[in-house]
């Protein structure tokens, strides 16, 4: 196994000073591979120290204290997955990668599921030990400034505005919360998978809020909600003079979400061209901005994707690149649709119905109750909108409440699945007459027309949930067509979604 030692300049995530208080174990039963590791990793100014066996490895491990382990996964008398196994067990801090002259994406993912922070196929060049290390250390930076344990949130409603809401009873809600506080203290890529409207962001803003990243920033990004063409940029920022109008350097989002959390949000609404380059980013943590020439950035991020489709079949369709896939599903966390857990509907209109009331009328005095027919009502509906449709019907509930009053079923305004053209229950003002005379026929066209693209844009943006690319296919246009309707009219896909029948 040949170790490349070219290395080119790349910024730094980690001062000096920062650098000499990092401990590092290599373990590797080649002698030249490691001692080169050892003597890179000591000029940037790591304290090193190196062994050939497992079970010395864990021995060290034992009796000295280490930030991070770089382990081959071929050791001769024992797998470097156990020697990770066994050093987690003894010091669960350690950050462990793994490097492999034999990577594939099976080995890679069963790495990553068994504690190891990363892997490093090999062979390597001197620069992406180098990244790959400073990404590592600026994580052990950010621990340690968040060393003190954070206590696991209450599965119910809370008064800090600025926590997630996670409210239910239902053993696979208990479960999926379970299942995020777990994961929510590793660095792990974490994949939810649920339907719109199910909570995924809000599960996203949980694991983040309980990470050892909770200072810095959650950035979601969601691939519908940005036109393709903006997409790019705004991810990986852009240089003077990468496309016209680009008279500055501007960073990226990924850059903003260094030391932090990146939510990626309609992960399979991204174009596989970026998603190739956002695995660049992942996999190595090195980033260039649209139009350079050279590596402008290091990054350390946490990734937690999200999707409604069914990941498999998205691979299998093209929208989805397999081994971004698999970088990205470490943990996979499926959230179960409203219908399929009715017990969390009480509680979770009791919370929405004081929300509003208290956002609507700025009290809690005259707070309204639901009576047992409406809760009945609530709990028998479909609910294809899952819980930001739950939200939406309490809202305007409430809206319309008198103080003190006990909602029935016919004051719960449930979405009609059936909607009309206008998505309101009203059809086109086909009336010409205005002001006492006939309407002139350009006016009258104008009109009519502006009517009839926004309610076919309130129909479409409804019928596929707010996933602008299956609202493009169902109305036989492309995305940029449906962005310029909405910019026309002054709207958007939230904006239309959140509309409420009267």
């Amino acid at each position: 196994m040949t170790y490349n030692s070219t290395a080119q300049e790349v910024p730094a995530l980690v001062s000096p000073e920062d650098r000499a208080t990092i401990r590092i174990l290599v373990v590797d039963d080649e002698e030249t591979f490691r001692s080169s590791c050892a003597s890179l990793l000591s000029a940037q100014g790591y304290q090193t120290e190196v062994c050939a066996k497992g079970e010395d490895a864990i021995d060290l491990i034992r009796r000295k204290r280490f930030d991070i382990m770089l382990v081959d996964l071929f050791l001769r008398h024992m797998s470097g997955l156990k020697v990770i196994q066994a050093a987690l067990e003894v010091a669960p801090e350690v950050i462990a990668v793994i490097m492999t002259g034999n990577p594939t994406i099976e080995s890679s993912v069963t790495a990553l599921q068994e504690g190891a922070w990363d892997y490093l196929p090999k062979p390597f060049s001197a620069t992406q030990l180098e990244v790959l290390i400073g990404r590592a250390a600026h994580a052990v930076m950010v621990g340690r400034e968040q060393s003190d344990p954070t206590p696991p949130m209450e599965a119910s409603a809370t008064r800090d505005h600025n926590s997630p809401q996670l409210i239910g009873d239902s053993k696979s809600f208990t479960e999926v919360l379970a299942l995020a506080h777990k994961v929510a203290g590793t660095d792990a890529s974490v994949f939810l998978i649920g339907e719109s409207g199910t909570g995924k962001e809000v599960i996203a803003q949980y694991i983040h809020a309980h990470s050892r990243r909770r200072t810095r920033e959650l950035v979601p990004v969601n691939s519908a909600a940005i036109p393709e063409t903006l997409l790019e940029s705004e991810m990986f920022g852009h240089v003077e003079g990468a496309f016209t109008g680009a008279t500055k350097v501007k960073k990226g989002l990924l850059e903003v979400s260094n030391g932090g959390t990146m939510f990626l949000d309609e992960l399979t609404e991204m174009p596989t061209v970026i998603q190739a380059k956002l695995l660049r980013v992942i996999q190595d943590g090195v980033l260039r901005r649209l139009g350079s020439t050279k590596i402008d950035a290091v990054v350390d991020v946490r990734f937690i994707a999200a999707t409604n489709r069914d990941p498999h079949q998205a691979v299998q369709e093209g929208l989805l690149r397999r081994d971004l896939y698999y970088r990205l599903r470490v943990v996979p966390i499926r959230l179960a649709p409203l219908r399929e857990r009715p017990e969390d509907i009480p509680s979770l209109a009791n919370h929405f119905l004081e929300e509003f009331w208290i956002t609507h009328r700025a009290t809690s005095r005259g707070l309204p109750s639901l009576s047992d027919a409406a809760m009945a009502a609530l709990m028998a509906h479909p609910w294809r909108g899952n819980i930001r449709e739950l939200r939406n019907v309490l809202e305007h509930a409430v809206v319309l409440a008198d103080p003190d009053a006990e909602l029935q079923p016919d004051q719960i305004p449930f979405l009609n699945d059936e909607l009309s053209l206008g998505g309101d229950g009203e059809a086109l003002d086909f009336n010409f007459h205005r002001g006492g005379g006939l309407e002139e026929y350009h006016q009258a066209r104008d009109r009519i027309l502006g009517e009839f693209e926004h309610a076919y844009l309130r129909s479409v943006v409804r019928s596929s949930r707010g996933n602008m690319s299956e609202a493009a296919k169902l109305a036989g246009v492309d995305r940029t067509t449906l962005y310029r309707l909405m910019q026309k009219h002054d709207t958007n896909q939230h904006e239309l979604m959140s509309f409420m029948p009267s």
